[in-house]
């Protein structure tokens, strides 16, 4: 029987081949990550330039009462005043959500303030019918949400408009 011994220049051998292997692997592997990532960022760039064909919906972006949810708030050192605005609001067909004070105690020097975040912009068109002189503030909520802010000038919401019969129209695609 005989016994293959080694020496010591092939075993330093098999080290410096496994070394090399092992550092390929991970250039190859970087490589792959590298243009996979430039092949994401060119086809990002080509949907951005590319335009969305028109499209005909059936639905509208104008809200009614009462698909918008309200917060009153009180501003002012009179007492009760949200809540009975509130309950003002709630006979115009809006869904009311909170009523207090100002979370954000701010002075409101205008009749009221009306604020909302980008989803809630048409829902404050029709709020801000509510109150003459009211001054629209947009901030940074996810929700659809709008905060009646009532202040110094606030006297009453504006009369309720004068419903007129409704003219059945469609929209032309």
């Amino acid at each position: 029987m005989s016994y293959v011994v080694e020496s010591g220049s092939s075993r330093a051998r098999r080290a410096r081949r496994r070394r090399a292997l092992i550092t390929l692997g991970l250039v190859a592997l970087m490589l792959f990550f590298a243009f996979w990532y430039a092949y994401s960022y060119y086809e990002d760039s080509n949907k951005a330039k590319a335009s969305p064909a028109p499209t005909c919906t059936a639905t509208s972006t104008v809200k009614t009462p009462s698909q918008v949810t309200v917060n009153v708030y009180n501003a002012t050192d009179r007492n009760g005043l949200a809540a009975k605005t509130a309950a003002d609001v709630r006979k115009r067909g809006f869904r009311i959500s909170t009523v207090s004070n100002d979370p954000l105690q701010r002075d409101v020097t205008v009749a009221a303030e009306v604020r909302f975040g980008p989803t809630g912009a048409a829902s404050s068109k029709l709020v801000l019918a509510l109150v003459k002189g009211a001054k629209a503030v947009k901030d940074s909520r996810t929700d659809s949400s709008v905060d009646l802010v009532l202040g110094a000038k606030f006297t009453a919401l504006t009369p309720p408009p004068k419903k007129k019969p409704a003219a059945a129209t469609t929209p032309p695609c």
